[in-house]
């Protein structure tokens, strides 16, 4: 489930042209030790074993051996396989002083929207509905030599990590993480690798506007350098969707230390707040193994804890996330029965035994609809059969959103839709944008702390049409864009 249909990996040659392959190998799974039922399994089989299994009270990661050569490796090839055993790179990411953010969250406002949650109701329980993030990943060339200045020993590694990650989000966020291209640097790097890691994070999303095509909801850089600074990685929180802060960097390590980094930005980018600064009913529940989000624990992490989950809804019912929605139709992989997307060949498909146990297994047996029955699960499917059309499926999530409504004749709910930017919400004192409801004076406390408070009407008019630092309506590259009156 790993690769779309739309999968590309781009190799940037000597000439600095890209070449492109649509050709990718499926050996990336999921599954259990047998006989071990709370165990788990993230493993690629392509030049030779990379990832994890875990039974039930430890984690181990497997991983070829090193060699000297450049030869690719095969199945005879030594490997290595070893206990976690503590972290060799820190792994806490963006929430400091310096924080990155996208201007719809801030550190300081932690408290306050905690809050607001607890008080607040949830008018949609999103964990119902599976997410989807459509991701890119693109390797510099430092992360290249690191892997004998092969392509196909880089992209693997790369997968791999993707692999355990999508296994973590999948069991913990109900998100899938499914990579729509790869692009790897085999002859330099395409802009300078900063060892600051927020550097190079805004040089990479300037590379991302300028030079990157093809579309994702977030974008990752996986740097074989080692940064000079107490994160592995960083990333922009809540910045998923958008091209300008949809995206993070991560340094080398090994599979275990780079899936948790991803896991980690990736989180970020979805409106998940790092742990370490929380306390109370923000602690990790699991003191040994840690959760994801914190800096604790002595073996690989692969929990999110309650606060985790308490943001993650908070950011999807104020309306972020609205790519998550759309699931991909097709794989890249070849039709396999088991795998949760009904492709060629097949009239349902209810996911795994496990999975269709919980749902849908009535309905679908070995991807064939039982007798009399339209569709096996989703959320415009009941016992068998379509939800009449009208049934609404998601409902709105702020003033900026429409609900969605099952059509009648599809097991799925329709993509997430929002308003037209511009219609007015918040009571008369905000507008809609990318189905958010924005408001100066809250966008002013966001950005400078309680004390802020928004400007006189008179000033965005004076200084919005002079296009400076002070005042505009965006950037084009280095240049500030002029507002009109």
């Amino acid at each position: 489930d790993l690769l779309s249909s739309q999968y590309v990996e781009d190799t940037v040659d000597a000439s600095g042209t890209s070449v492109q392959s649509r050709v990718a190998e499926h050996c990336y799974y999921h599954g259990k030790i047998q006989g071990y039922a709370e165990s788990s399994v993230a493993l690629s089989t392509c030049y030779g074993l990379h990832g994890m299994f875990y039974d039930g009270n430890y984690t181990y990661l497997v991983e070829p051996a090193p060699r000297n050569n450049k030869n690719l490796l095969n199945e005879t090839e030594p490997h290595l396989v070893y206990q976690v055993a503590g972290r060799d790179v820190p792994l806490q990411l963006l929430l400091s002083e310096n924080v990155e953010r996208n201007g719809l969250f801030d550190a300081r406002q932690t408290a306050l929207l905690r809050k607001k949650r607890q008080i607040r109701r949830i008018r949609r329980n999103v964990q119902d509905e599976t997410k989807y993030i459509e991701l890119m990943v693109v390797n510099d060339h430092f992360m290249f030599k690191k892997h004998r200045l092969s392509v196909g020993l880089t992209n693997n590694f790369a997968k791999s990590i993707v692999n355990i990650a999508d296994m973590i989000f999948k069991e913990q966020l109900n998100t899938r993480i499914v990579l729509v291209a790869m692009e790897t640097w085999s002859v330099d790097n395409k802009f300078t690798i900063d060892v600051n890691p927020q550097v190079t994070l805004r040089e990479f999303m300037k590379y991302r506007r300028d030079f990157i095509k093809t579309d994702s909801d977030a974008i990752h850089l996986f740097s074989g350098t080692m940064f000079k600074s107490s994160q592995s990685g960083v990333a922009y929180v809540g910045g998923i969707c958008t091209q300008s802060k949809g995206g993070g960097v991560n340094e080398f390590g090994n599979v275990g230390a780079m899936t948790v980094t991803l896991a980690q930005g990736l989180a970020q980018n979805i409106g998940i707040f790092p742990d370490k600064r929380m306390n109370g009913d923000c602690k990790c529940e699991d003191k040994w193994i840690g959760c994801i989000m914190q800096d604790s624990g002595f073996y690989l992490p692969r929990k999110f804890s309650e606060c985790n989950f308490e943001d993650y809804r908070a950011f999807l019912n104020s309306g972020g996330g609205n790519c998550l929605f759309n699931k991909p139709t097709r794989l890249l992989d070849p039709p396999e029965c088991g795998n949760g997307f009904v492709e060629a060949g097949e009239e349902c498909d209810c996911g795994s035994q496990t999975e269709c146990n919980k749902e849908g297994g009535n309905c679908c047996i070995k991807c064939t609809l039982t007798k009399e029955a339209k569709c096996s699960n989703g959320i415009c499917c009941e016992e068998c059969q379509f939800q009449q059309n009208g049934f609404e499926c998601r409902k709105e999530a702020n003033d900026c959103d429409i609900p969605e409504t099952c059509t009648g004749n599809s097991s799925e709910c329709p993509p997430n839709v929002h308003k037209m930017d511009g219609y007015i919400c918040d009571n008369d004192q905000g507008l809609c944008y990318g189905g958010r409801c924005k408001n100066r004076e809250r966008q002013c406390k966001y950005l400078w702390g309680e004390k802020a408070r928004a400007a006189d009407w008179l000033c965005y008019e004076k200084l919005n049409i002079e296009g400076t630092e002070k005042g505009n309506c965006g950037k084009n590259k280095d240049t500030w864009i002029q507002c009109n009156k």
